[in-house]
């Protein structure tokens, strides 16, 4: 007879059989994985830890715990992420969203709410969770988001109608090459940042599974940085931000000197670690 196995045993096994295999937060791993399989949110699990799996779902938990010790993400893996309060429809073709970014949509929204029906550019869109949440947080906006991954602007797509935003389009581009037409408010950026030499010395979780033209722009990492510079002298109207996250270490100042050089007057937010992360430069 096989043994029946409620919420509350599965979480005491996995949180010890994740602490064996050396998972810093071994508990938070199987909570994540319960609720995506149930459809509970934290505090469910807790308040129906009585509650038997069936065959079917224990047979999925195995195969996610299977792919978490490869070092999968949970996102991938659960194929959802929560950003700015929403859940996201993400896969491997997409960069995963990270709480950090969330500042820098805080920055926007911010400056967005000075304007009547503003217009907005979002580069570099991936899951098009920046683009989404501005749409749907300011519902007078229009904004446009571009990706050079067909695969991303299809994620992103799925999202747009899952959380049906009216006020966002998707475009197929690439930045590097071609010029939006139109002029903007504001452009938006989470781009790739990790400079090619330091990503061997990415989290295994990263390194392996998120997608690199993603994560790099198999350069300095600035390469993004100097075309949104260009790019706003372009397309932004008079008083016009760019807004976009950057990494850790050197690399604000080296994207503020950027900025700076191009005249814009510019701003560092700090991150909920007190990390220098968003940069607001305005003509």
């Amino acid at each position: 007879m096989l043994r029946k196995w409620s919420i509350i045993d599965i979480i005491k096994w996995a949180e010890s059989y994740f602490n064996e295999k050396g998972f810093d937060n071994p508990k938070a791993e199987i909570e994540w994985l319960l609720c995506s399989l149930l459809g509970y949110s934290r505090l469910d699990l807790y308040l129906k830890f009585d509650d038997q799996l069936t065959k079917q779902q224990l047979d999925t938990l195995r195969s996610w715990v299977r792919r978490r010790l490869k070092n999968e993400p949970l996102q991938y893996i659960t194929q959802s992420c929560n950003f700015y309060g929403r859940s996201f429809f993400i896969n491997s073709d997409v960069f995963i969203p990270r709480a950090e970014t969330e500042v820098l949509v805080d920055v926007a929204i911010q400056k967005l709410k000075k304007i009547k029906f503003p217009k907005v550019l979002d580069i570099c869109t991936g899951s098009g969770c920046i683009a989404s949440t501005l749409a749907l947080e300011l519902p007078d906006a229009e904004v446009f988001a571009i990706d050079n991954s067909s695969r991303a602007i299809k994620i992103a797509e799925i999202n747009k109608s899952h959380l049906s935003v009216k006020n966002v389009f998707f475009i197929l581009m690439n930045i590097l090459k071609e010029v939006p037409i139109d002029a903007y408010d504001m452009i938006v950026s989470n781009p790739p940042y990790i400079p090619k030499k330091e990503i061997s010395d990415l989290m295994p979780d990263v390194r392996e599974y998120e997608p690199h033209n993603a994560l790099t722009d198999y350069k300095d990492g600035l390469t993004f940085y100097r075309q949104l510079s260009k790019l706003g002298l372009k397309i932004l109207n008079q008083n016009g931000w760019v807004i976009s996250e950057v990494g850790l270490g050197e690399h604000p100042k080296e994207v503020d000197t950027i900025f700076d050089q191009s005249s814009y007057y510019t701003e560092m937010v700090k991150d909920y670690n007190g990390d220098n992360r968003v940069i607001i430069a305005q003509l």
